[in-house]
C-alpha cells in the first residue's frame, strides 16, 4: 500500500490509519489473535447479519418520510 502525502509525518500516519480501518485490517488483526470456537463464529455471524439487517430496515424507514 502506498501513502502519498505531502506535510507532517503524524497526518501520513492519520491517513494510512483510516485506509486500514476503511479496509477492515484492525478488524481481520483483533479477529485472527485468538482461536474462536465454530459454535461462536456461528452466534458472532448470526448476531453481525441481524444487526446489518436491523441497520437496513432503520435506513429503509428513514427513506420512506
Amino acid at each position: 500500500m502506498e501513502i502519498k502525502v505531502e506535510g507532517s509525518l503524524d497526518q501520513a500516519m492519520r491517513v494510512l490509519k483510516r485506509k486500514l480501518a476503511k479496509e477492515g485490517v484492525f478488524k481481520e488483526m483483533k479477529k485472527r489473535a485468538f482461536y474462536e470456537k465454530p459454535s461462536v463464529r456461528r452466534k458472532r455471524k448470526r448476531s453481525e447479519a441481524q444487526r446489518r439487517r436491523r441497520k437496513e430496515q432503520r435506513r429503509r424507514r428513514a427513506a420512506a418520510f
